[in-house]
């Protein structure tokens, strides 16, 4: 079992600030999008930009921002292996925020998702390996340089390009695995970087000052570049299919993904039992299992509440992965209420 050392604390209860913000977040960003489409009549789902220009966007936007600079920074104290998984916890937030302050219905099976949630995120906190320490950011570099990780590095550019040049044009509208999957590729890249630059910056806040190293402003601008990208076709996912589909596809995606950049390149298990290693993937499971349960048990109860027709969740999933991820249900509710209502019974994530 690993040890829950201070540096471990420290990043836990970032995560957790992080989770809090974020969450808050999803319903003013997401009502923000619907408000700047039913203004511009282009959807960001289609290559439309009119959401920039939109106050409410900007302002989820600045409550996100400030829940990624605690993401950042715990990243810089605990391993992705513990900081990443609770990422969930933000839909948590916004679930039970939509209960209270929108009077959604947070159903039963909904509650049993935040509390596996919780569960299995109880458990990877327990079992998460201590964060390696850290000299430099040259030691970093040496990390990010490596064959394994280059080779996955390699992989994932190219994967993205395919994605981006070949099937985005054919079936990114359609498909809810091409742009959640982008999103996710860049994502684990982008949280390297972030704990690559993170770490560069807390050393030099501790008096070894890393600004003077060229590997440093490589990873920020490594940065710049898949936040960008991963910001762009997440807002593509979101606006294009329901929410309650990209959510656990994105989280499942981006979050094994991660793992296992950070397995390679930080080697975060290194050093740890097999059955602290077990516990951790049972814990992320778990995890995965309950916001699986969150999304879809939330889905359904709102197209119940609606009396639109919904498909037995038992054949639901691979047909709206084909065949647009319930863009009828969704076209549905925005004949049956207006836009900025919809938007409140709506969640996102990113």
């Amino acid at each position: 079992m690993g040890g829950f050392s201070t540096n471990n604390f420290k990043g836990f209860v970032l995560a957790l600030l992080s989770s809090g913000f974020i969450g808050a977040s999803f319903i003013i960003k997401k009502k923000g999008l619907r408000r700047a489409a039913a203004v511009s009549g282009v959807r960001a789902g289609v290559g439309g930009y009119a959401y920039l220009l939109e106050p409410l966007w900007w302002l989820g936007m600045i409550t996100m921002i400030v829940g990624e600079v605690a993401n950042f920074v715990a990243y810089a104290f605990a391993p992705a292996v513990l900081v990443t998984p609770l990422g969930a916890l933000s839909i948590i937030v916004s679930a039970v925020l939509a209960h209270f302050i929108l009077k959604e219905r947070l159903h039963k099976l909904g509650i049993l998702g935040c509390v596996m949630c919780i569960s299995g995120s109880v458990i990877i906190v327990i079992h998460a390996p201590q964060e390696r320490a850290i000299s430099s950011v040259q030691e970093i570099w040496n990390m990010a340089t490596q064959t394994a990780f280059l080779l996955y590095v390699g992989s994932v550019v190219v994967v993205v390009f395919i994605l981006i040049f070949h099937f985005a044009p054919q079936c990114g509208s359609t498909n809810v695995l091409v742009f959640t999957g982008i999103c996710s590729l860049m994502g684990s890249l982008t949280v390297m970087s972030v704990k690559a630059l993170g770490t560069s910056l807390k050393l030099t806040f501790e008096g070894k000052n890393q600004l003077i190293f060229p590997e440093t402003w490589f990873f920020m601008v490594v940065v710049a570049i898949c936040v960008i990208t991963q910001m762009n076709y997440l807002n593509k996912a979101l606006d294009t299919f329901n929410t309650a589909v990209v959510s656990p596809i994105y989280y499942v995606m981006f979050t094994s993904l991660t793992i296992l950049a950070s397995v390679i390149m930080f080697k975060d298990w290194d050093g740890q039992s097999g059955g602290s290693i077990i516990s951790e993937i049972c814990g992320f499971i778990v995890v995965l299992s309950g916001t699986i349960l969150l999304n879809v048990t939330k889905d359904y109860e709102d197209s119940s509440f609606r009396g639109i027709y919904h498909p037995p969740l038992s054949s639901s999933l691979s047909a709206r992965l084909c065949s647009g991820n319930g863009e009828l249900l969704k076209h549905d509710e925005e004949n049956l209420v207006s836009p900025d209502e919809i938007c409140l019974r709506r969640q996102e994530l990113y």
